[in-house]
């Protein structure tokens, strides 16, 4: 299984939205906005970031796509938490249908809730930044592991790692499970903990039924009034997520992915330092981070057959 071929990009991309309602925040991808005293709106635009800096061109179409995702996902994993999504249509808060149609699809109103200042990472494989921990030190956030592993190995159990949440242009940093705890307070963080090993397990047996691979991903939680724990923001996207395809999967290799690792790997081609200003992406990589996407969520999420 691989990404379609790339096709020619005539969806409309949406860098910054503008609405008539108050704007809050407008982070690497998302958009927020003031949509009452208990409700958010919150609006997936087609802005791409790659190690923490958000790239000066859209990938058209992008906020559509994970938007759909995380709906799908946010319905999979009810069962195991609560999480944002309102029952508020968008058009209870964007009653002008001019204006609503320029974030459809791309936009859902949610609770107002507290995030948590830690994102919930769960490493399933060695890649990307534990990859580079594992060959220094033997470790992963800390964690010891076994000698001799390679890189993409399956590890001897599912790891959360969280790290911290950096604002726009600065890095986010890898912490262990007790800085998580001085952050959270010991009951919070392993509900938080446990919640997101119940989700990635569940997920990633799912998503092995569909051939894919879901090497390590990123939740974010908040919590209500009632200190309820809540799943926010994505949810298991190409933006949040590692995806592998089964057939070509090779531990000791960086495998073939349907997320944004493409698009880190051409950028490590350039010699950037990876602070901003981002480089522009050519036309023919964003047109083949579009075919990964799309993919990603044809594979995941269409009717089984």
């Amino acid at each position: 299984m691989a990404p379609r071929p790339a096709r020619a990009l005539n969806v409309e991309a949406l860098y910054e939205s503008r609405l008539s309602l108050p704007l809050l925040h407008r982070g690497k991808v998302r958009d927020l906005y003031d949509a009452g005293p208990e409700h958010l709106l919150v609006v997936t635009t087609d802005r791409l970031s790659a190690f923490d800096c958000v790239l000066p061109n859209p990938i058209p179409g992008k906020g559509r796509i994970l938007n759909a995702m995380s709906r799908f996902w946010f319905e999979r994993t009810r069962g195991i938490v609560a999480n944002h999504l309102s029952d508020r249509p968008l058009a209870s808060v964007l009653p002008d249908p001019g204006e609503r149609s320029t974030v459809a699809e791309r936009a859902v109103v949610v609770r107002r809730l507290k995030p948590l200042p830690i994102e919930a990472i769960v490493r399933g494989y060695l890649a990307g930044s534990g990859w580079k921990e594992y060959r220094q030190t033997g470790t992963v956030c800390g964690v010891r592991l076994p000698l001799g592993l390679k890189e993409a190995d399956r590890l001897p159990e599912p790891l959360f790692t969280p790290s911290t949440k950096a604002a726009v242009g600065a890095h986010d940093e890898n912490i262990d499970y007790q800085a998580a705890e001085a952050l959270l307070g010991r009951d919070l963080a392993r509900a938080v903990r446990e919640a997101s090993l119940k989700i990635y397990v569940e997920a990633a047996a799912y998503a092995a039924s569909r051939g894919v691979i879901i090497a390590d991903t990123k939740f974010e939680f908040a919590v209500d009034t009632d200190g309820t724990l809540v799943l926010i923001d994505e949810v298991l996207t190409p933006d949040s997520s590692r995806f592998w395809p089964k057939a070509s999967y090779r531990p000791g290799t960086s495998p073939a992915s349907f997320d944004k690792q493409y698009v880190r790997d051409y950028l490590e081609t350039l010699g950037w330092d990876k602070r901003p200003p981002a480089p522009p992406l050519p036309p023919e990589v964003v047109a083949q981070t579009v075919a990964r996407y799309e993919e990603a969520l044809r594979v995941l999420t269409a009717p089984a057959v």
